[in-house]
């Protein structure tokens, strides 16, 4: 179980902008407060897409959650991460003692099954309060079966999902990295005349699949990827890691203590960026070449920069029409509560607030200089506030995480799922066309027009009491009376205004 110091410390992060005072780390949680999952919850989703590890939950069943393929993230290959597994205590377990034994044997039985490359056990908060010792138990059974067995001490009550990100990060750090050299370059992709580069990606998790849409561009530019930590990665790459020349950092408000700690240990640069939007993009491929101070790279990688934004400008000018001046309420956090505001604008749409309730400083200040210092920033997420937003600002669509599409709905407000349960990738120049057909399929849906329209019961109600009176002999006579035909063209235009 960690201690309240260690605990102190991962919250402590130099390297966070915000974080240059006396006691100015990240802060905890106001009591009553959403925090938007626990520490477990973090950890899980941080390492979950290394997909060929044999990830097993420390705890009652309840915590595996729903375990087939409970996040977004695509593998090129392996699927063993799309597998709960769970030591699934039960009261019995905790009377008796027997925990740290169904521990062990629920790691010889993943062995046994499935022969990973390794196995990650992440401990939750029954068997922390209980004081069972993972490290101990792991470490045993790497003796017994020669086969790596990562403890992750990340039990819910530490602290956020945000804090459970960096317990990930810290246990890769502590027992991962490092403990194993590249592979050779083959010989049938080397290219005389192209010096190959060795880069990482941290917190960048695949999501749908959308990295792919990416990749192309670092074989082309001869930017050889050792891991991405973690969307489609693999256990031996994750070993590697600190062998790479530069590290780009995708997600600061999830690992940025890894950047951190490889550039102390190893020396490793890195830099924050994106891929979201045509601009982002563009200039986290170009940072990449003035990091990495190789002038070839430069020169190569402004041309094919050129390229591309030439394509793709191309390609989106019949959307760019359809969607200007469209207004868009962003509730989501981390890097996409700035790196789609960017793509967005890219579109000439225009976003009239963003949610910041799990940005860093460093996401806000991005904001405030792609929005002006007087953008509307959210904290409070709840229904009637989103809400208020949409109504009081006019926005045409709510682009938010799966667990605001109801609201959204509810409300007759066109929705775009933005976060990790979505089915399409929008990363790199060839994303922004899946976003924008997106956009453009969700806001000019007919289906608005049908729900916002009166119901036709209601319709007929005015209609007959139009047309029905008790006293038939009162209704009005002579020159200047409503005809059937003035009427009906009232109703229908009561109807059409809604």
């Amino acid at each position: 179980m960690k201690s309240t110091k260690d605990i102190a410390a991962l919250l402590d992060e130099p390297a966070c902008e915000h974080n240059k005072k006396e006691k100015s780390g990240c802060a905890k949680p106001k009591p009553g407060a959403s925090a938007g999952g626990c520490a477990f919850d973090g950890a899980q989703i941080a390492l979950l897409p290394i997909a060929d590890v044999a990830h097993i939950v420390h705890g009652p069943i309840a915590c595996a959650g729903s375990s087939w393929d409970n996040r977004g993230t695509r593998s090129s290959g392996a699927d063993l991460y799309r597998i709960g597994m769970t030591t699934d205590l039960t009261e019995q377990d905790i009377v008796m003692g027997r925990s740290e034994k169904r521990l062990f044997h629920a790691i010889k039985q993943a062995i046994d099954t499935y022969s990973p490359p390794a196995v990650f056990i992440y401990n939750t908060c029954v068997p922390a309060l209980v004081g069972d010792d993972i490290n101990a138990v792991c470490k045993s059974a790497q003796e017994r079966w020669g086969v790596p067995v990562v403890p992750i001490d990340s039990a819910g009550f530490y602290g956020t999902k945000n804090l459970g990100n960096r317990i990930a990060g810290d246990a890769m750090v502590n027992h991962v990295i490092g403990t194993r050299d590249p592979d050779p370059l083959p010989l049938t992709v080397q290219r005389a005349e192209i010096k190959i580069h060795d880069v990482n990606l941290i917190g960048e998790y695949n999501i749908a699949g959308e990295f792919w849409h990416v990749l192309p561009l670092f074989d082309e530019l001869g930017l050889r990827i050792l891991c991405t930590l973690s969307g489609d990665a693999r256990f031996r790459e994750v070993q590697t890691m600190h062998k790479a020349e530069v590290n780009m950092m995708v997600c600061s408000k999830a690992m940025i203590n890894v950047a951190r700690k490889l550039q102390q240990k190893y020396g490793t640069p890195w830099f924050e960026g994106s891929y979201y939007g045509i601009t982002d993009t563009s200039q986290s491929l170009r940072d990449f070449a003035k990091v990495l101070n190789d002038a070839d790279l430069t020169e190569r990688t402004e041309a094919l920069i050129q390229r591309e934004e030439t394509r793709i400008r191309k390609e989106l000018e019949p959307w760019k029409a359809r969607l200007k001046g469209k207004r868009v309420l962003l509730f989501t956090g981390g890097v996409k509560s700035w790196s789609v505001i960017s793509a967005l604008q890219d579109l000439g749409m225009v976003v009239v607030a963003t949610g910041t309730k799990k940005s860093t400083e460093e996401d806000k200040a991005r904001i405030r200089e792609l929005m002006g210092e007087d953008t509307v920033m959210i904290d409070d997420g709840s229904p009637r506030a989103l809400l208020k937003i949409v109504h009081d600002y006019k926005a045409d669509i709510l682009i938010a995480g799966g667990r605001n599409m109801y609201t959204a709905l509810k409300a007759k407000v066109p929705f775009l799922d933005i976060n990790q349960e979505r089915e399409f990738g929008y990363e790199g120049y060839q994303g922004m066309l899946e976003l924008v057909r997106q956009l453009a399929l969700t806001i000019e849906s007919p289906v608005w027009e049908a729900v916002r329209a009166p119901a036709p019961w209601k319709v007929k109600n005015k209609e007959k009491s139009l047309f029905e009176s008790p006293h038939p002999n009162l209704l009005p006579q002579g020159e200047g009376a409503p005809t059937l035909n003035s009427a009906v063209s009232n109703i229908d235009e009561e109807a059409s205004n809604g």
